[in-house]
């Protein structure tokens, strides 16, 4: 991925943006356009030589109805000036990268003046993440294709910290399940798979109030601070920890009550789930429950 003048001088954009703009579906536009004419669909959706001694490029109609069945949302033809849904860009993105391999050209079949060809599908979807990845950054926007060709969003440097550094292990293996569960949805470009997890982070931190012993949930959960602080700190996780509470019961997080208000923003949910995940590693390694 190019680093340009103004990348080097001003630092690279902050990856913020969740829409595909028109800018950036322009560059995805003319990128898989040039996949479509140079055969690299090839790979998936094969079109063989008339005499059938090898491919000769993609399969177009094959391609299209495969497109369709998959991703009834992606309008094909693919449209330059109307712009689709970002969830179906990204889709549609996912299935070029699994589809294509960088085309090698072998013998010229003289008859019928074309080349046979072979496919490399590590270089083709290298070179494919590349453009995508170079695109997206150069414009901020907040996902990436990764190896595995698949979109993740992209993380908060402090988030990416704690997802990269921390591993549960609770004792309790619903807690951890949630745990886990949670972590892996966040990166999910679809918003509401991400609400998703900030619901199971909460159920997480309720389990975790009572992974202590004791009479009932009160009790329970004042034993774990009791082994994560004292003083003054243990009354500030107290405090935050009965915030946090008020938080899951006031807005519509875990359940959907007429009175809970909802979360409007994708940044609301980025705040909640970074604010509730930092204390309950805090809590969980202090107590030996997490690494």
């Amino acid at each position: 991925m190019p680093a340009y003048f103004s990348d080097r001088q001003r630092g690279p954009r902050p990856r913020t943006n969740e829409i595909i703009e028109p800018s950036v579906w322009g560059g995805i536009y003319a990128i898989v356009s040039a996949l479509l004419s140079n055969g690299s669909f090839g790979c998936s959706f094969p079109e063989n030589c008339p005499d059938g001694y090898g491919v000769i490029g993609h399969d177009s109609r094959a391609l299209e109805l495969m497109l369709k069945a998959q991703h009834p949302d992606m309008p094909y033809p693919l449209p330059l000036d109307d712009t689709p849904d970002t969830l179906a860009i990204l889709d549609f993105l996912e299935f070029v990268a699994a589809s294509i391999g960088k085309p090698v050209e072998g013998a010229f079949h003289s008859f019928f003046r074309h080349h046979h060809l072979s496919f490399d599908r590590e270089a083709g979807l290298r070179e494919f993440i590349d453009a995508i990845n170079s695109i997206f950054a150069r414009n901020g926007v907040a996902y990436e294709l990764s190896e595995d060709s698949q979109v993740k969003r992209i993380l908060t440097a402090e988030l990416q910290h704690l997802f990269a550094t921390t591993s549960f292990h609770s004792g309790d293996s619903e807690t951890d399940r949630l745990l886990e569960e949670a972590r892996a949805q966040f990166t999910s470009p679809n918003e509401n798979v991400r609400r998703d997890a900030l619901e199971k982070l909460w159920d997480a931190f309720e389990r975790i109030k009572t992974l202590e012993s004791g009479k009932d949930k009160r009790e329970q959960a004042s034993r774990l601070l009791d082994r994560v602080a004292s003083g003054k700190f243990r009354q500030t996780l107290e405090n935050e920890a009965r915030e946090l509470t008020d938080i899951g019961n006031s807005f519509r997080i875990r359940h959907s009550e007429t009175s809970q208000e909802p979360l409007t923003l994708s940044a609301q949910v980025d705040y909640l789930f970074h604010r509730l995940l930092s204390v309950l590693r805090f809590v969980l390694s202090s107590t030996g429950r997490a690494s």
